[in-house]
């Protein structure tokens, strides 16, 4: 996700800093709170000691200068040398305490949203995208640690340099000190106040900032689409609009920071003005000093940039709040698929499998299965057909318990599944997906991930069940070869490959194939067959698929429309019912025949093509080979 989408994002959120918040924010700090009294006694003393030197330098004008007095002026240049080796140890130690601080924070945050994410349930993922989260993990818990860290740093600095600057005006004269502190408050009042309207003028140019960042994006991506409609300069019109908006906000934005340093120097000059020339008159009566009045100048110059702070911090607080708004409620969410009370571990899936007038639908409440049922002895082979959209992926994600029914039972060996602990029910499932997935690394350690306890010759020996082992040992550096992130240094096929060799490895005892074929070639898919074949002996398996020459062995065929089982039984069985099964097969047989022999597509009347299916039955059943493949 890009920095502006990220920005965008927080637009989203109203960023007040309410009790429980703040409280949550603050209970960050408590493992570390030692950190934390640390830094803030070494700020305190370096705030401080830039209060005392410039009291020192008035000690250096009206005691040594002025006076004579050389030995006063070595034994004040003593005390400034040994207070400013006093102050370098502060600095170091609170900005060393407070980088340490940070990382903690941000560690933690990052280890529990991390952990948590793991826990939540797989429709959480499909209704967040990956960038959202990401950001929450990456930019979210930088800020709210930086806020924790730098943030208190800052704020903690500012106030304690307008405490002690105030402090020691008193001591030099406590009127003109009281008269000074009336100044500061309206100084405050207009850092924050254009704080505010620069903020919000950055809003609007980031919010158009995103915008035009899509727009370059869909424009490059949709080329082709943009060309071949003629719609090249109604793009450039909208986007002269976004372009115009943009600069006109960062226009304003860039014109109030101007405005903000010369606003506050000229109340700070009249300020300075009103000390020079009311210190004047009290000097002619004795009362101050030519270092008393170089002092108040220096002080009311050092107040400027605490009150600068204090308005920059008060604005990136605005943003940190927002992030840990999003962070609070990511940590909020509860998984909707969770072990019940007194869930107890499943010993073995290898049994009856009922799914009992199931129903289940998503978000939008639009039935996905309708009343299903279906029983599977242990051991089954069970393909799963049909149009996109019809339930058979829901199928399998139930049975997985990636989400529940909402209503019906989903029973193994007899007890409801929800009674056995999750744990235990995915360690005995193995999943090979359309797309596979493989982790940055080497192809040992992508099929180790199955089992991680697992020895080298456990991985070859999977690899070899597969079909994967051949294909590795070609590969500049074999099993420790490199896949690259995602796998990208590799083919579909070789990917998937692996992906098998990982599931053998688990040795699980149910085993799900959610259209594994259908991205790879001929040969390939001639391998993963093979390997299926071997994987799935003594195992209970599911297997969906649209290339209906990898399911013909089923032990039993489901065509599932609308959420329901339309039609099934074996190959053979449901060819002969000439329903929607005979259909997608017989087209496909003939796609592939035009493929490999070149058959041209030509329009054949009902005869000829029930004479065509019924010779590739018989056929089958006389163990001919049959080029589908």
């Amino acid at each position: 996700m890009s920095d502006e989408l990220i920005e965008l994002e927080e637009d989203e959120f109203t960023s007040q800093l309410t009790t429980p918040v703040l409280k949550r924010i603050l209970g960050l700090l408590l493992p570390h709170w030692h950190w934390v009294v640390g830094f803030l006694i070494s700020i305190a003393m370096v705030s401080g000691l830039d209060a005392y030197f410039t009291y020192v330098n008035k000690q250096f004008i009206d005691e040594g200068i002025t006076l004579g007095d050389r030995q006063r002026l070595l034994d004040l240049s003593i005390i400034y040398g040994a207070f400013i080796l006093v102050q370098a140890a502060a600095v170091f130690t609170f900005v060393y305490l407070a980088g340490v601080l940070g990382e903690r924070i941000q560690y933690d945050l990052r280890k529990m949203l991390f952990n948590h994410l793991q826990d939540l349930s797989l429709s959480y993922y499909s209704q967040n995208s990956v960038g959202r989260l990401i950001a929450r993990v990456t930019s979210d818990t930088g800020r709210v640690s930086d806020l924790l860290t730098w943030g208190i740093v800052d704020s903690t600095w500012a106030l304690m340099n307008l405490i002690t600057s105030t402090i020691f005006m008193a001591i030099i004269n406590w009127r003109l000190a009281l008269i000074v502190l009336t100044i500061i408050p309206v100084m405050i009042f207009i850092a924050v106040e254009f704080r505010k309207r620069i903020l919000a003028e950055f809003r609007v140019s980031r919010r158009a900032n995103s915008k035009i960042t899509g727009a370059y994006n869909e424009n490059i991506q949709g080329v082709r689409v943009v060309k071949a409609l003629g719609r090249e300069d109604e793009n450039t019109r909208e986007f002269q609009g976004l372009t115009t908006t943009m600069y006109k906000a960062s226009y304003r934005a860039a014109w109030l920071a101007a405005l903000f340093l010369p606003t506050v120097q000229i109340i700070a000059a009249i300020a300075l003005g009103f000390i020079v020339g009311y210190g004047g008159r009290q000097i002619e009566i004795g009362i101050m000093t030519i270092g008393g009045i170089q002092a108040f100048v220096a002080y009311l110059t050092f107040m400027m940039w605490p009150v600068q702070d204090l308005a920059r911090v008060y604005a990136e607080m605005q943003h940190s709040i927002a992030s840990a708004e999003r962070i609070f409620k990511l940590a909020d969410t509860q998984p909707e698929v969770k072990n019940r009370g007194g869930a107890i571990p499943a010993q073995t899936l290898l049994g009856k499998i009922e799914f009992e007038h199931v129903n289940f639908y998503y978000e939008d409440r639009k039935p996905v299965l309708n009343d299903f049922t279906l029983k599977v002895n242990a051991g089954e082979m069970i393909a799963l057909v049909g149009p996109t959209g019809g339930g058979k992926s829901t199928i399998v994600n139930l049975l997985c318990r990636f989400y529940e029914p909402s209503s019906g039972v989903i029973r193994i060996n007899g007890y409801d599944y929800k009674e056995y602990t999750l744990e235990s029910l995915h360690s005995k499932v193995g999943i090979v997906l359309q797309t596979p997935h493989l982790f940055s690394g080497t192809v040992r350690e992508n099929i180790r991930y199955g089992r991680l306890s697992a020895t080298d010759s456990e991985v070859e020996e999977a690899a070899k069940v597969a079909g994967a082992h051949d294909f590795i040992l070609t590969l500049e550096n074999k099993y420790d070869h490199n896949v690259g992130e995602s796998g990208n240094l590799l083919s579909v096929g070789q990917k998937q490959l692996i992906s098998l060799a990982r599931a053998a490895l688990a040795k699980p005892e149910l085993f799900i194939m959610d259209e594994a074929t259908s991205s790879v070639d001929t040969l390939t898919e001639a391998l993963i067959q093979k390997g299926m074949e071997s994987l799935m002996q003594g195992r209970t398996s599911f297997v969906i698929a649209h290339r209906l020459s990898t399911i013909r062995r089923a032990n039993r065929i489901l065509v599932i429309e609308a959420g329901r089982i339309t039609e099934q039984g074996t190959h053979a069985e449901l060819l002969k019912l000439r329903g929607h099964y005979y259909r997608l097969y017989t087209q496909q047989f003939r796609h592939q025949l035009e493929i490999q022999y070149g058959v041209a597509e030509e329009s054949e009347s009902n005869e000829r093509e029930n004479v065509t299916t019924d010779s590739v039955m018989i056929k089958k059943e006389k163990g001919e080979a049959i080029a589908t493949n």
